[in-house]
């Protein structure tokens, strides 16, 4: 039988009320419940928000674009083509799920009520359609076919400017050698809450553009691949450059290879910048559960003085004595954890599946604070909890090699 761990299971489940250290050991244990529940919360709030932010800025420009290499960073994008047989290169780079042409063109919106600087996205039948499609709120998405319409999905953000709704039309003037207008039906209205995309993009069929442009049939104003992992983007991003890189369209321009990183590199580089507070508030959690413990065990130690030096004098070992202690920090940092873990979980899956504490869309880009459950990262910060609280209970139990069992006995 292991001596230690019997005495610390007698000392953590005996229930003496006179206890001066129950106090002490209750605090200590609401610290360690407290920290873990807000070290699980920061952790999937954190992750959520950056994966909506990221999916958003995918959704609006694909993860790798390529275009035209003389283009400049503005929507009048110069036209490109691309070969089938480096596009059938491309679609077979591993990871790739989707390559699709598409084409921007600036405008200007106009009513009696409001103007508006907007872009104009044409998309053609091989558009992946599945975030404007989840993010539809009233009518339906275009269908790019052999019949062109005059129809379009705007923001709701625009529709309210506007006061639209599915149904309406309204004039899109473009200013190029001469001020042209078109006459758009709106058959869909969509919101992701980006307003920074929202207020910005109107999609349509891809031979609007080109017809306003004078393009040929087969010239994009780039390509747009989406991936199936985002953690592979750097890596396909290179495989598309090195495929590209040598080649050339049909009116012997060169490609130009961007990531979603480099397209939005603002963007990406906020992101990143929350991985520092993520940390710093988990430097903080730890540090205040650890220093609770550590003030719980002091007072264990100092209530629990006589039976120490008893222990000392049948001849316990200093290191044994320090493990009868440590088992208990264990017992309560367990309990803790425990509850840390269940208050923690339930906040985040209450908030999952029914958004119920809401965010201001206006600042934050979301309707609602954003969770994710990320289960392998949960993992590990309970892991690293405990270690990190049985190291931090190593030092202070250092103090029961100060105590002489003949003082003790002495005094008593």
């Amino acid at each position: 039988m292991n001596v230690e761990y019997f005495i610390a299971r007698r000392i953590h489940f005996r229930h003496d009320t006179k206890n001066v250290s129950r106090p002490a050991v209750r605090i200590a244990i609401i610290g360690i419940a407290i920290g873990l529940a807000v070290m699980l919360l920061t952790v999937s709030i954190v992750l959520g928000f950056k994966q909506e932010i990221r999916n958003k800025t995918i959704g609006f420009g694909g993860h790798i674009q390529l275009s035209n290499f003389d283009t400049n960073n503005s929507y009048e994008m110069l036209p490109i083509t691309l070969r089938e047989s480096l596009k059938d290169s491309l679609a077979a780079i591993p990871g790739v799920k989707n390559l699709s042409g598409f084409a921007t063109k600036p405008g200007i919106i106009k009513t009696d009520e409001a103007f508006q600087g907007i872009v104009l996205k044409g998309i053609g039948p091989d558009f992946d359609r599945e975030f404007f499609t989840n993010h539809l709120t009233e009518g339906d998405f275009i269908e790019p076919g052999d019949s062109l319409r005059n129809e379009v999905i705007i923001s709701q953000h625009l529709a309210r400017l506007f006061k639209l709704k599915t149904g309406d039309s309204f004039f899109t003037y473009f200013v190029q050698d001469q001020i042209r207008a078109r006459k758009f039906t709106i058959k869909g209205i969509y919101s992701t809450n980006f307003i920074e995309y929202d207020k910005l993009f109107i999609i349509t069929d891809i031979r609007h553009i080109r017809q306003l442009n004078g393009w040929q049939e087969n010239q994009v104003s780039g390509y747009e691949l989406r991936i199936a992992d985002f953690k592979q983007l750097d890596q396909i991003g290179n495989d598309v450059y090195s495929l590209t890189v040598t080649k050339t369209s049909d009116d012997g321009k060169s490609y130009y290879t961007r990531t979603i990183r480099e397209l939005n590199p603002q963007i990406f580089a906020w992101l990143d910048l929350l991985d520092i507070n993520v940390w710093v508030i988990l430097a903080l959690m730890l540090a205040v559960a650890g220093f609770n413990m550590i003030s719980g065990l002091l007072i264990l130690i100092l209530e629990r003085t006589s039976m120490i030096g008893i222990l000392k004098s049948v001849g316990a070992t200093n290191w044994s004595i320090r493990r009868i202690f440590l088992y208990h920090s264990l017992f309560l940092i367990g309990k803790g954890m425990m509850w840390g873990n269940i208050a923690g979980l339930a906040i985040i899956t209450l908030q999952y599946f029914t958004g119920i504490i809401p965010l201001d869309p206006e600042a934050y880009y979301v309707s609602t604070v954003p969770v994710l459950f990320h289960w392998p990262l949960f993992i590990i910060l309970n892991v690293g909890t405990l270690l990190i609280s049985i190291a931090m209970m190593i030092g202070p139990s250092y103090l029961i090699t100060k105590i002489l069992p003949a003082k003790i006995i002495r005094y008593e």
